[in-house]
């Protein structure tokens, strides 16, 4: 049976914790969960570390307590649960869309509308492995997918890019990256979604992340229900140079 070894080497920005939650704001480059290629050095061994119960927690023991996930590119705010019980409360949130998400990304080429949203079915590509791709009943309606709206804002526009507020409201893998490559628009830095792509200068990354959550805590001392926690993290350092030398 795997078992997740704890890394005590990895920082842990802690946003918010009690008896039952943990809110990280997880940095870029570092994967949430161990794979086959990446055994350690994960979001999850840090966990671990922080709070070695924490193993024993959730459905999969290389995602310990983890409700949801983020790429290894997006940094911003993740949330573990540190019981059983209140991993059964939040995955209901989560897997019934009671829960905001807001992101910032960073967009190839300007969107015109000021709001909009983007509403198509994703599923595996079945040329890449690591791709979900849109939908298009025309040439692939003996695919099965599943329904993903994402909304959006612009906040400002470049030359050459858009800068959006981003709300989904449904959580698919790779859902923001795969709606805005589909309009023409990928991330900005995205390597697989729009690797051919003109990419702002010191860019490293796929410019992305996720600013701001609001879901409800598990209830305190077994009482039913639990006050509404919403968090924020400042747009990440290597993220806010860019807007800036954009902004030049």
């Amino acid at each position: 049976m795997f078992k997740i070894e704890p890394d005590f080497s990895i920082p842990l920005e802690i946003v918010y914790e009690d008896d039952d939650v943990i809110v990280i704001n997880k940095q870029p480059g570092i994967s949430v969960h161990p794979s086959i290629n990446e055994k350690s050095g994960t979001l999850a061994n840090a966990l671990v570390a922080h709070y070695p119960p924490m193993a024993e927690i959730g459905e999969d023991p290389a995602r310990p307590g983890i409700v949801h996930r983020l790429d290894k590119d997006t940094s911003g705010l993740l949330v573990a649960a540190k019981n059983q019980e209140a991993f059964e409360f939040l995955k209901n949130q989560w897997q019934k869309g009671m829960v905001t998400k807001k992101y910032l990304a960073l967009v190839v080429g300007r969107i015109n509308k000021e709001r909009g949203e983007i509403k198509s079915e994703l599923a595996r590509s079945k040329k890449d492995f690591r791709k979900r791709m849109v939908v298009m009943p025309k040439f692939e309606s003996k695919v099965e997918g599943k329904m993903a709206i994402t909304e959006y804002k612009v906040l400002q526009r470049f030359k050459d890019y858009t800068y959006l507020e981003v709300y989904p409201k449904t959580g698919r893998m790779h859902q923001i990256r795969v709606h805005f490559a589909s309009m023409g628009n990928p991330v900005a830095g995205d390597k697989i979604y729009g690797k051919q792509k003109k990419v702002p200068v010191g860019l490293a990354r796929q410019f992305l992340h996720a600013y701001y959550l609001s879901f409800s805590l598990p209830a305190q001392a077994g009482l039913p229900g639990g006050k509404k926690l919403a968090l924020e993290a400042d747009i990440s350092g290597d993220l806010a140079e860019i807007l800036a030398k954009l902004e030049k």
